[in-house]
């Protein structure tokens, strides 16, 4: 996105919770025309008190259908959109000892699917605004764990790795309508999700860091926002060693006794 001179029209999915929340509140407080999505209609409602630029619209992203519904409800309200923030998602670890396809398939629909879902209802939304002569930026949430496998993580990272390849893919693809595409990777972000961890979460920043990033990289249209920098950088370079050497370093993190 090119400039923010004057309110946006944003789509943010996962806005009740988390990055998404503190996306939404900042994305309101500036100004900007913000349809916020995510499960529980109560908490958008909540969310979007005293706001006349905000609209609650529930879903559930890994719904096809009620995300095309969505997709009306926009065009209907807001004629296209300036800018679809894609942030919606889940977290489970496996344990590779009882090996789980249900919560495998849980992760992929909800984090893989579902952004993608909405990927295929925001695109006329954003070719609506390149025809009205706006910027146009699509923007997904994927995790500093797509550069690097790591223990437990095989549903979650994979999911997370595949969205970053669709949508570096797509970028490529989108580049002659002149759609940007920008791949969010956080590190570890203090929210409600990361509470439930039970390991180490080295360089762990607040939401409103995690804010603050992400929106200074969508200002100056990043195709890869990715924070803490200090971290993940580190987390790039262990994913471009040799697979030997990665390997040996990914055994120091399994625990004793437990996958």
């Amino acid at each position: 996105m090119s400039t923010w001179d004057t309110p946006q029209r944003i789509w943010l999915t996962g806005a009740t919770s988390g990055i998404g929340e503190a996306l939404a509140r900042r994305l309101l407080s500036e100004g900007h025309r913000v349809v916020l999505s995510a499960r529980r209609q109560e908490k958008l409602e909540a969310l979007s008190q005293g706001h006349d630029n905000a609209t609650a619209l529930a879903l559930d992203v890994s719904d096809h259908d009620a995300v095309q519904a969505a997709g009306r409800r926009i065009e209907a309200e807001l004629g296209g959109l300036d800018l679809a923030l894609l942030n919606a998602g889940t977290c489970e670890y496996l344990d590779a000892r009882d090996f789980d396809m249900a919560l495998v398939e849980r992760v992929f629909t909800a984090n893989l699917y579902g952004t993608l879902y909405c990927v295929e209802t925001a695109l006329p939304l954003l070719r609506a605004a390149r025809a009205d002569g706006r910027p146009a930026r699509l923007a997904a949430t994927s995790s500093a764990s797509a550069y690097l496998a790591l223990p437990r993580a095989e549903a979650y990272g994979a999911s997370k790795a595949a969205i970053s390849y669709f949508l570096e893919s797509l970028r490529l693809d989108l580049s002659s309508e002149d759609i940007g595409v920008s791949v969010i990777h956080p590190g570890f972000v203090k929210t409600p999700m990361t509470e439930h961890n039970d390991f180490p979460m080295p360089m762990q920043v607040s939401t409103e860091q995690a804010v603050a990033a992400i929106l200074d990289g969508l200002h100056k249209g990043r195709r890869d926002i990715h924070f803490p920098q200090r971290f993940t950088y580190i987390v790039k370079l262990l994913g471009i060693l040799p697979p030997a050497l990665r390997f040996a370093i990914g055994k120091r993190m399994v625990r004793e006794g437990r996958a």
